[in-house]
Protein backbone atom coordinates (compact mmCIF):
# COMPACT_ATOMS: atom_id res chain seq x y z
CA UNK A 1 0.00 0.00 0.00
CA UNK A 2 2.87 2.37 0.79
CA UNK A 3 4.42 1.63 -2.61
CA UNK A 4 1.15 2.43 -4.38
CA UNK A 5 0.87 5.71 -2.50
CA UNK A 6 4.49 6.58 -3.36
CA UNK A 7 3.88 5.85 -7.05
CA UNK A 8 0.76 8.02 -7.12
CA UNK A 9 2.63 10.82 -5.37
CA UNK A 10 5.46 10.66 -7.93
CA UNK A 11 2.99 10.76 -10.83
CA UNK A 12 1.19 13.74 -9.37
CA UNK A 13 4.46 15.55 -8.70
CA UNK A 14 6.09 14.98 -12.07
CA UNK A 15 3.01 14.67 -14.23
CA UNK A 16 1.97 12.10 -16.77
CA UNK A 17 2.82 12.71 -20.42
CA UNK A 18 -0.23 13.37 -22.62
CA UNK A 19 0.57 10.39 -24.82
CA UNK A 20 3.46 8.25 -23.75
CA UNK A 21 3.41 6.52 -27.14
CA UNK A 22 4.13 9.71 -29.09
CA UNK A 23 7.65 11.05 -29.48
CA UNK A 24 8.37 14.69 -28.72
CA UNK A 25 8.57 15.51 -32.43
CA UNK A 26 5.25 13.77 -33.10
CA UNK A 27 3.72 15.96 -30.37
CA UNK A 28 5.09 19.03 -32.17
CA UNK A 29 3.51 17.94 -35.45
CA UNK A 30 0.18 17.18 -33.77
CA UNK A 31 0.27 20.51 -31.89
CA UNK A 32 0.91 22.49 -35.07
CA UNK A 33 -1.90 20.70 -36.92
CA UNK A 34 -4.26 21.36 -33.99
CA UNK A 35 -3.30 25.05 -34.11
CA UNK A 36 -4.14 25.15 -37.83
CA UNK A 37 -7.48 23.48 -37.11
CA UNK A 38 -8.27 26.28 -34.65
CA UNK A 39 -7.19 28.99 -37.14
CA UNK A 40 -4.39 29.94 -34.74
CA UNK A 41 -1.66 30.76 -37.26
CA UNK A 42 0.41 32.53 -34.62
CA UNK A 43 0.62 29.36 -32.50
CA UNK A 44 1.26 27.16 -35.56
CA UNK A 45 4.13 29.46 -36.63
CA UNK A 46 5.86 28.91 -33.28
CA UNK A 47 6.50 25.25 -34.21
CA UNK A 48 8.40 26.26 -37.37
CA UNK A 49 12.19 26.26 -37.53
CA UNK A 50 14.10 29.56 -37.77
CA UNK A 51 14.76 28.92 -41.49
CA UNK A 52 11.03 28.48 -42.20
CA UNK A 53 10.26 31.60 -40.16
CA UNK A 54 12.82 33.60 -42.14
CA UNK A 55 11.38 32.44 -45.47
CA UNK A 56 7.83 33.54 -44.63
CA UNK A 57 8.60 36.41 -42.28
CA UNK A 58 5.39 36.26 -40.28
CA UNK A 59 2.60 33.93 -39.27
CA UNK A 60 0.09 35.50 -41.68
CA UNK A 61 2.11 34.60 -44.80
CA UNK A 62 2.99 31.22 -43.31
CA UNK A 63 -0.69 30.43 -42.64
CA UNK A 64 -1.64 31.51 -46.16
CA UNK A 65 0.98 29.18 -47.66
CA UNK A 66 -0.25 26.22 -45.62
CA UNK A 67 -3.89 26.96 -46.44
CA UNK A 68 -3.12 27.05 -50.18
CA UNK A 69 -0.31 24.50 -50.52
CA UNK A 70 -1.20 21.99 -47.81
CA UNK A 71 -4.98 22.11 -47.38
CA UNK A 72 -4.97 18.59 -45.91
CA UNK A 73 -2.73 19.84 -43.09
CA UNK A 74 -4.85 22.93 -42.58
CA UNK A 75 -8.06 20.88 -42.30
CA UNK A 76 -8.16 17.11 -41.92
CA UNK A 77 -10.32 14.27 -40.71
CA UNK A 78 -7.56 12.07 -39.38
CA UNK A 79 -3.81 11.73 -39.09
CA UNK A 80 -1.67 8.69 -38.43
CA UNK A 81 2.03 8.65 -37.67
CA UNK A 82 3.89 6.17 -39.85
CA UNK A 83 7.60 5.46 -40.33
CA UNK A 84 10.14 7.46 -38.35
CA UNK A 85 13.87 8.00 -38.74
CA UNK A 86 15.72 10.09 -36.19
CA UNK A 87 18.94 10.82 -34.40
CA UNK A 88 19.69 13.33 -31.68
CA UNK A 89 19.20 16.43 -33.82
CA UNK A 90 17.16 15.52 -36.93
CA UNK A 91 13.97 13.51 -37.35
CA UNK A 92 11.95 12.46 -40.38
CA UNK A 93 8.36 11.55 -39.60
CA UNK A 94 5.95 10.20 -42.20
CA UNK A 95 2.35 11.19 -41.56
CA UNK A 96 -0.72 9.81 -43.31
CA UNK A 97 -3.45 12.44 -43.43
CA UNK A 98 -7.06 11.97 -44.49
CA UNK A 99 -8.45 15.21 -45.86
CA UNK A 100 -12.03 16.39 -45.53
CA UNK A 101 -12.96 14.65 -48.83
CA UNK A 102 -11.65 11.32 -47.58
CA UNK A 103 -8.53 11.35 -49.79
CA UNK A 104 -5.28 10.11 -48.24
CA UNK A 105 -1.99 12.01 -48.38
CA UNK A 106 1.41 10.80 -47.21
CA UNK A 107 3.72 13.57 -46.04
CA UNK A 108 7.24 13.52 -44.62
CA UNK A 109 8.00 16.07 -41.93
CA UNK A 110 11.61 17.05 -41.33
CA UNK A 111 12.29 18.31 -37.82
CA UNK A 112 15.40 19.68 -36.17
CA UNK A 113 16.26 19.84 -32.49
CA UNK A 114 17.19 23.38 -31.42
CA UNK A 115 17.53 24.77 -27.91
CA UNK A 116 15.82 21.74 -26.29
CA UNK A 117 12.83 21.82 -28.68
CA UNK A 118 11.89 20.12 -31.92
CA UNK A 119 11.01 22.51 -34.75
CA UNK A 120 9.44 21.70 -38.10
CA UNK A 121 11.95 22.46 -40.86
CA UNK A 122 9.99 21.23 -43.87
CA UNK A 123 7.19 19.06 -45.21
CA UNK A 124 7.21 17.15 -48.48
CA UNK A 125 4.63 15.06 -50.29
CA UNK A 126 5.48 11.40 -50.75
CA UNK A 127 4.04 9.26 -53.51
CA UNK A 128 1.77 6.59 -52.23
CA UNK A 129 -0.08 3.72 -53.79
CA UNK A 130 -2.69 3.59 -51.04
CA UNK A 131 -6.00 2.44 -52.41
CA UNK A 132 -9.39 2.65 -50.82
CA UNK A 133 -10.87 -0.69 -49.87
Amino acid sequence: MKNLFATILILITFGIPASSNETDYQKVIRSQIEAFSKDDMKAAFQFASPSIKSIFGNYIRFGSMVRQGYPMVFRQKNLTFKETKSNNSVAFQNVLIEDLSGDLHLLRYRLIFLENNWKIAGVEFLRTEIMAI
